[in-house]
């Protein structure tokens, strides 16, 4: 079973940026595809982003396109999800999850998932 820790949230102001990361326990690129989903108290979870396992693309909710990128370090079995930009619709509890292919991803079909990290984006 794969461990997902998720770090790296924190309170912001608008227009700010933050940086997550996520720690697999095991190599994850080139077995699963890898993304992120948020959860804000009554809102439905929303996958922003996703590095596919078959072709390293990567794919983003319209909602965060053009602000936020992902990118992985392999060797330290990491994923970053940097958010540039930041709205206070951005405020919510932000998960690393497994999910092949991306697609399946994107339907909210995780095979594992961590215990989340806090964004708040707030004047």
């Amino acid at each position: 079973q794969v461990q997902l820790v998720e770090s790296g949230g924190d309170l912001v102001q608008p227009g700010g940026s933050l940086r997550l990361s996520c720690t697999a326990s095991e190599p994850i690129l080139g077995y699963y595809a890898i993304g992120w989903f948020r959860q804000a108290p009554g809102k439905e979870q929303e996958v922003v982003s996703c590095i596919s396992n078959n072709d390293g693309g990567t794919y983003y909710a319209d909602s965060v396109k053009g602000r936020f990128s992902m990118s992985f370090d392999n060797a330290k079995n990491k994923v970053y999800l940097q958010m540039n930009n930041l709205e206070p619709r951005d405020t919510a509890v932000y998960y690393c999850a497994t999910g092949s292919p991306c697609s399946r991803l994107f339907l909210k079909r995780y095979d594992f998932w961590g215990q989340g990290t806090q964004v708040t984006v707030s004047s």
